[in-house]
């Protein structure tokens, strides 16, 4: 008798990495989320509806995803099928390729039993992507601090944010992509710069933990990246000063862009949903998603 295939539903969160100072390091996870069906052992095959234009069978990150958590674990990739559901806007800095990765990987792990667990698929991913902070949020959930260990393993931690803490996301309708953004930095810092960084990214994790929000009217400044990458946004400068002013605590480019961000009391988040609003224009969007939990995997 034939063995039926392993269907999987998986879905991941989008995400927004940076914050701010907490480059390459710190990032959230937002309840926008990707969903894949997967079908294993029944043939390849990809399906894609959503966001921006289908990706190519053979170029998809989610059948990438797959097939790098076989290989880590010695194994070779059954054939699989996969229906993608994307809600994620492509290129605009919410997580999209990250999630689409940790699909992949999260679908292999529960195709073998589990052998990698969640840090396993984090780490695969991690490595995939090249960079943590997208990943560990849409691994993991909620707010997360990563970094290289000095084996050059990635780590990371999560903790829960807030209840009180507004999330709202102004997305334009024109994309910067990934590598542009990378490209517009520079190759060196200051002393000077990469302490003030260093010190306000920490103070994130203190205002997460201690649920201090004034403490991301500091936190939240850089000097690190956002001023390098301001020409690919027009208008971002004199944005992030409107957010502030129209009392967001924090105010920041969402990983490489273009869109922006912004954490806020219930009081001030009306008045940053406009300034949004009229920045994105009509042909953007302004989102204000919960914060959200790690992947999920069930069989259907």
């Amino acid at each position: 008798m034939r063995e039926e295939p392993l269907r999987l539903l998986v879905t991941v969160p989008a995400t927004s990495a940076n914050l701010g100072p907490g480059f390459d390091a710190l990032g959230l996870a937002v309840d926008l989320r990707l969903t894949v069906r997967a079908t294993v052992g029944d043939g390849d095959a990809f399906a894609y509806a959503g966001e921006g234009p289908a990706p190519s069978r053979e170029g998809n990150l989610v059948h990438r995803g797959f097939a790098a958590a076989f290989a880590a674990v010695g194994g070779t990739p059954p054939p699989v099928a996969f229906e993608v559901d994307n809600p994620v806007p492509l290129a605009r800095g919410l997580g999209s390729s990250s999630a689409a990765l940790v699909a992949g990987v999260a679908a292999a792990d529960a195709t073998l039993g589990g052998a990698l667990g969640r840090d396993g698929v984090f780490r695969v991913a991690a490595e995939l992507e090249g960079h943590p902070d997208n990943v560990g949020p849409a691994v993991y959930g909620g707010f997360v601090v990563a970094a290289k260990s000095a084996d050059g393993a990635f780590v990371a931690r999560s903790f829960p944010l807030p209840h009180d803490w507004r999330l709202l996301f102004g997305v334009p309708a024109f994309a910067v992509p990934t590598a542009a953004a990378r490209a517009a930095l520079p190759a060196s810092c200051t002393l000077a710069d990469a302490a003030l960084t260093a010190s306000r990214a920490a103070l994130w994790v203190a205002a997460v933990v201690t649920g201090d929000r004034a403490l991301l009217r500091t936190a939240s400044l850089d000097v690190l990246h956002q001023p390098h990458r301001a020409p690919l946004v027009p208008g971002l400068e004199p944005l992030l000063a409107d957010l502030r002013a129209a009392g967001a605590d924090a105010a920041y480019l969402s990983g490489a862009g273009p869109t922006v961000g912004a954490v806020a009391g219930d009081a001030a988040a009306a008045a940053c949903r406009e300034v949004l609003a009229a920045w994105v224009g009509p042909g953007g969007r302004v989102l204000e998603p919960d914060p959200a939990t790690g992947y999920a995997v069930t069989r259907c």
